[in-house]
């Protein structure tokens, strides 16, 4: 028996994977799948076609984040290895074969990624956030399509719902399932992840993570993200750019009001602060454009969210640290 587990805010990308589930759902041994409807403002139950609804249950959600929705749903399962599954995904056409492939491991193995692709254009350059959305099919262990036995996940507690949002939650769960002493390998059963169609302002919004970074930083020390095997990350270049605006700004306001030498001296600290902020800026935006299209909106789009972006940062950074402030070192679930 195998549970396939589906977190969903109801979005129209679920339809397409339903019906591609349907196509091959026969060709699994015992089949469960289980909806977690997280909408908060639900109005309406969520279409399963007619070939999945013998083998459907669909579950209220919380409405806490995909952590809480898929620990709901793996609790609630029956079967030994629980399969997660986004909802914007489309399993390829043997995908339902080439899992029951993938389970065949070694006792040890705790847990079996599958393959994501996302396809890109062809004809041109990605975008920034294309280029973003790319970067999940080399990531590890994320729940785009991951399959966990049932043990792995009683060992290690279960996602851990202080992280409220898509982002970090899945590796955070896999350090701790290797750190219970379970193996976890990559299948070749493949998923394809459509890029989602988002306004030019979501690289300002996906920021947010950067609280569950500071929260990641609270329970596992300095080292987390080579603990969690995780990419390198930007901050401390955010912060040197946000912190020496702050500085341009604070010293060109004080000049006026300073007199002689203080006034040369606030005078020189504002324009070192600017040609700082100036310079990361625009490190920074040509580092997200050049790889790009570099069509006028997509280079506006990085200019302006370029400069806003390190502050924006800093500050979920900033507020992710302080709400976490309670927590000990090493108290990862």
């Amino acid at each position: 028996m195998i549970s396939i587990v589906v977190p969903t805010l109801g979005r129209p990308s679920l339809a397409v994977l339903l019906e591609a589930l349907a196509e091959q759902v026969g060709e699994l041994p015992d089949p469960e799948i289980l909806l977690v409807d997280d909408r908060r403002d639900s109005t309406g139950e969520l279409a399963v076609p007619g070939a999945l609804a013998a083998y459907t249950k669909v579950l209220n959600g919380p409405g806490a984040g995909p952590a809480a929705a898929r620990n709901l749903g793996w609790r609630t399962a029956r079967s030994p290895w629980i399969v997660f599954l986004d909802d914007d995904v489309v399993p390829a056409p043997d995908w339902a074969r080439r899992l029951l492939t993938d389970l065949r491991v070694g006792d040890l193995v705790g847990g079996v990624q599958g393959r994501v692709h996302v396809p890109l254009p062809t004809r041109r350059r990605p975008t920034d956030w294309e280029r973003g959305t790319a970067g999940l099919a080399e990531g590890e262990w994320i729940t785009a399509d991951m399959a966990y036995r049932r043990d792995a996940l009683a060992d290690a507690g279960g996602f851990d719902e202080r992280f409220p949002r898509a982002y970090r939650e899945d590796a955070e769960l896999a350090h701790r399932v290797r750190r219970a002493g379970w193996e976890l390998v990559r299948g070749q059963r493949a998923v394809t992840h459509p890029v989602r169609p988002e306004d030019r302002w979501v690289s300002l919004r996906v920021q947010r993570g950067n609280a569950d970074d500071a929260l990641l930083r609270r329970l596992y020390g300095r080292h987390w993200r080579t603990d969690l095997r995780l990419p390198p990350g930007r901050r401390h270049r955010h912060v040197a750019v946000t912190a020496a605006g702050a500085l341009a700004l604070v010293a060109a306001a004080l000049r006026p009001l300073a007199g002689g030498a203080p006034r040369a001296v606030l005078g020189g600290v504002a324009v070192a602060g600017a040609l700082g902020w100036t310079a990361g800026t625009a490190e920074f935006a040509r580092a997200r454009i050049a790889p790009g299209p570099r069509t006028a909106d997509e280079v506006a789009t990085m200019l302006v969210t370029s400069a806003a972006i390190p502050p924006l940062a800093v500050t979920h950074w900033l507020r992710g640290w302080w709400r976490s402030r309670a927590e000990r070192p090493g108290a990862g679930r």
